[in-house]
């Protein structure tokens, strides 16, 4: 029997994982599978052997990636003759490209990815490098500077002319660290993101002597520094501004956004394994290792919902004033919307998307919960559990194209009153519930690590069927992703290197262990000395606070 596309697909889904066990035989069976089946037993009993549909249809595959792999590689943005990056979009329908013809530090990491899986170092090392002299230019909007190590949310290679001789030009890196953005918010995830493709490089190439430099370890100090900084905030999440990250408008994710959390939790992980050991950080990193474990019980606990927990909420008692209150952010239970109590399922659950005092953010955000599975925030029960949700909601997070940013979209006056009636963010589109195909590389590292590649293979299996068809689409719009993204731009690069990343990994799941992080057992200790001690044995003089050194 000829094998084709069907083959591709179940030895990936069973193929062993990267540590080394076989996946569970409840294999998924996928429509494009099981229409091969029928076509081939059609093909037989009619005397012949062919494998005309799977043959082509493998080679439709086929020719999708290649065109993915020429589109990624016609993005690439050159300064002094090296590639530095990929451009965020290289759509010819339009002549309006705004910042789309900028490199994005965020919109970058799948396609570095991409090249790494690839064996082609040079443009990550360089994008590395290059990106880290930028983080130390002057930054300023209206008289005022951020902290330093901020690192830029884009940058643009410009040709500008020689001092002295405007017959001669050479070319520049003109950075964009919100000053130009639209809302002007500062990208807090640029650094985060920048210090797991540093990670991801070291360990795909085995070149550690980028991580070892001296600017290298400095510029991972000064990321550090600023994330670490004392501040007002009680809690041991990074508070940040609306727009901080991949949703950059208004979308009402100020505060403690989980997409952050899940980030600033992976890069702190991934950090600690590269910062080389010296007197002068000693501080810096018993620092980040109490976050680590401050972060890790804060989300753990107080973020994570399912059915039982939100039963537990909706019996809580409000106005609580004592050190052991089991409502200790006061949540009132009428925030509970009625959609959360029907859409739960009996099985599973998922990280929220918010948490301050007396407000849960109740949407599922799906890179925030991707990304806690990769980093190993959430604990090995939670991400199962997180994957079952995504099987049970399937119709809802994935349908005609994967994935649903986040879910439900904001509606009628909670949509005008939150986005500011944002015209961009309408039910259903964009950051508002809008599908976006470069969420299937998280997607896929996740389901690598806890072992359910059939997850990952089918939501693959699905953008196959249109994504090029479609020109790769930035987002769709509509609940079921029916329809192309009304502002959505074309050839959109993080969407072509979302694909073959995913494709890439399926291939060869091995590779995800360059992406993903897991706790020791020293951090699940300090985790667990967290839970049973008092809190009233904790105040006290700062000089006698107790520390959980790893």
């Amino acid at each position: 029997m000829e094998e084709g596309n069907e083959a591709w697909f179940m030895d990936s889904a069973k193929k062993l994982n990267i540590n080394g066990s076989v996946n569970s035989p409840n294999v998924l069976e996928f429509e494009d599978v099981e229409q091969l089946k029928r076509e081939k037993k059609g093909s037989i009993s009619n005397g012949k052997a062919g494998n005309g549909t799977s043959t082509f249809h493998k080679a439709s595959v086929d020719s999708t990636e290649d065109e993915a792999w020429e589109l990624l590689r016609d993005s690439m943005v050159y300064y002094c003759g090296s590639p530095v990056g990929t451009i965020a979009a290289n759509d010819p329908t339009t002549s309006n490209v705004l910042n789309y013809d900028q490199v994005f530090i965020r919109d970058f990491i799948p396609s570095g990815i991409a090249f790494l899986l690839k064996g082609e170092y040079d443009i990550v090392r360089n994008f590395l490098l290059h990106t880290l002299q930028l983080q130390s230019w002057e930054k300023t909007m209206d008289c005022h500077s951020p902290g330093q190590g901020l690192m830029p949310a884009s940058f643009k290679v410009r040709t500008v002319p020689l001092d002295g001789d405007d017959s001669a030009t050479e070319e520049v890196l003109d950075p964009d660290f919100g000053e130009a953005a639209i809302g002007r918010v500062a990208p807090v995830d640029s650094g985060l993101w920048w210090i797991i493709l540093l990670r991801a490089y070291g360990k795909s190439s085995g070149d550690l002597s980028v991580q070892e430099r001296v600017d290298v370890q400095t510029g991972i100090k000064m990321i550090l520094r600023l994330c670490l900084a004392d501040g007002f905030d009680m809690f041991p999440t990074l508070l940040v501004t609306d727009g901080s990250c991949m949703i950059d408008r208004r979308m009402g994710i100020h505060g403690h956004p989980l997409e952050i959390q899940a980030l600033f939790y992976s890069a702190l992980l991934c950090a600690r394994e590269m910062l080389t050991p010296e007197d002068g950080s000693a501080d810096l990193v018993r620092a980040l290792n109490n976050r680590l474990v401050a972060l890790s019980f804060h989300i753990r606990e107080y973020y994570w919902i399912d059915m039982r927990k939100l039963n537990e909420i909706y019996r809580y008692k409000t106005e609580e004033y004592s050190y052991d209150a089991v409502n200790k952010f006061n949540i009132y239970p009428d925030q509970i919307s009625p959609w959360l109590v029907e859409w739960m399922p009996n099985k599973g659950g998922f990280l929220i998307g918010n948490l301050q005092p007396a407000h849960m953010d109740f949407r599922f955000f799906s890179l925030g919960n991707l990304w806690a599975v990769v980093s190993g925030l959430a604990t090995t029960e939670q991400s199962h559990a997180i994957l079952d949700l995504i099987e049970a909601k399937w119709d809802d997070l994935v349908a005609d194209m994967p994935f649903k940013i986040c879910y439900p979209a904001l509606e009628g006056r909670e949509w005008q009153i939150i986005t500011g009636s944002d015209p961009k963010n309408t039910p259903w589109s964009y950051h508002n519930g809008g599908s976006w195909p470069t969420l299937l590389w998280q997607l896929t590292v996740a389901c690598i690590k806890m072992n359910r590649l059939d997850i990952a293979a089918k939501a693959v299996s699905i953008a196959e069927k249109r994504i090029s068809r479609d020109k790769w689409p930035e987002y769709y719009d509509t609940k079921k992703a029916r329809f192309i993204g009304k502002q959505s731009r074309l050839f959109q690069t993080w969407s072509i290197a979302g694909y073959l990343v995913a494709k890439l990994l399926l291939r060869d799941p091995s590779a995800a262990k360059n992406l993903t992080t897991e706790e020791d057992s020293e951090l699940v200790n300090a985790f667990s000395c967290m839970i049973s001690e008092n809190p009233r044995r904790k105040r006290g003089p700062k000089g006698l606070k107790h520390t959980y050194i790893v």
